[in-house]
């Protein structure tokens, strides 16, 4: 059921209550990331995250994954990049574990090894 509450959408699903204040993460969150705290800048956080998120989509193309698989993939691996430093984990690494999962969530999965062999022949060079 939808309601107009106080100038927002208020949609409500049984118990969990969607509005556009609480979709998102606060901006503190985003502004204070692990990254940051270890020395990271934040222009090179951002184009550490679009050189993943590049990685993700030219793989998921190449395993012909559904582009729903390939932003499922992007979500995860900023998520993840929320709570952990860029510093402590591999970014390649983890665009290779975002694409394996998001492509099994999505119910297009690959084989462990298709992923590992595509990433370790096409992206290491």
């Amino acid at each position: 059921m939808a309601v107009f509450v106080c100038g927002q959408h208020r949609t409500d699903y049984g118990h969990i209550l969607l509005t556009s204040d609480n979709i998102l993460h606060p901006p503190e969150k985003v502004t204070n990331t692990p990254s940051r705290g270890d020395g990271i800048t934040a222009e090179d956080e951002r184009d550490i995250k679009i050189v993943g998120c590049e990685l993700i989509q030219s793989s998921g193309l190449l395993l012909k994954l559904p582009q729903v698989a390939m932003a499922t993939a992007q979500i995860i691996f900023h998520r993840f990049y929320l709570v952990k430093s860029l510093v402590n984990h591999n970014y390649e690494h983890l665009a290779m574990a975002a694409i394996f999962l998001a492509a099994k969530i999505e119910e297009h999965p690959r084989r462990v090894r298709d992923v590992i062999k595509l990433f370790s022949t096409t992206f290491d060079k």
